[in-house]
């Protein structure tokens, strides 16, 4: 991890973290990395994390459940361009533990360790055959083993 990526100017602790560039394709008319991509960079993170925990989208599949976005949300803070080295932390926070939890996100510049993204998605566990929510089942308790308990706001 680059000197300026140290653990305490995370906004919580032990991240999973994905690192990404932009490419030519995700720089818009403004020069800079457009917002969608930072959304897809979002996703990607979330996969890999759940991946990482042995939830894969066929074990979703297999067990008509998966962890649905309810709501996301964004702070662009500040611009980056391509080719830059970033670094994206996840994590999970608790939630209600039955069908609610939340995951948070932040970007980091590899270089000087800058915020340039915060992201936050609240997640609703779903049965995939009805789209109504559900209660988690057991399976996804690697989620609720590597969550964190309360989640704090930090400042933009």
């Amino acid at each position: 991890m680059p000197p300026a990526l140290t653990p305490e100017h995370w906004d919580h602790p032990s991240p999973f973290t994905l690192e990404v560039r932009p490419r030519a394709e995700d720089i818009d008319g403004l020069a800079h990395t457009n917002n969608a991509v930072y959304v897809r960079w979002c996703e990607q993170a979330g996969w890999a994390h759940s991946d990482s925990l042995g939830l894969t989208l066929a074990d979703y599949q297999r067990l008509d459940r998966a962890m649905a976005i309810r709501r996301g949300e964004y702070d662009y803070l500040l611009p980056t361009g391509e080719g830059e080295a970033l670094v994206l932390g996840t994590w999970l926070f608790t939630g209600d533990g039955k069908l609610h939890m939340e995951r948070r996100f932040q970007l980091r510049r590899a270089a000087d360790g800058a915020t340039v993204m915060r992201g936050r998605w609240q997640l609703v566990c779903i049965e995939l055959g009805s789209g109504r929510p559900r209660r988690m089942p057991p399976e996804f308790a690697p989620y609720l083993r590597v969550a964190v308990d309360a989640p704090t706001d930090p400042q933009p």
